[in-house]
């Protein structure tokens, strides 16, 4: 799936992907697409509910052995 920025958070522990996410999607411009690589099984409750909290879309969310990764594409304005 194409994404316009990438964020590796990888090795990193609740609460940091998605402080680090929150981060990165102010970067973006409306629409354009954050893909998130992360090692943290709670990214799969917790990015989740930031794209429902904060409007954001959740495009695809899949999983490859203990790694997850996540498009989200940022809310217009």
């Amino acid at each position: 799936m194409e994404h316009q920025a990438l964020l590796d958070a990888t090795d990193l522990l609740c609460p940091e992907p998605v402080m680090m996410l929150h981060v990165e999607m102010r970067k973006l411009t409306a629409k354009n697409v954050l893909k998130v690589i992360a090692t943290d099984p709670s990214t799969t409750r917790d990015i989740p509910k930031f794209c429902q909290f904060l409007g954001h879309k959740l495009m695809k969310q899949t999983q490859e052995g203990d790694i997850y990764y996540y498009w989200i594409e940022k809310k217009e304005s």
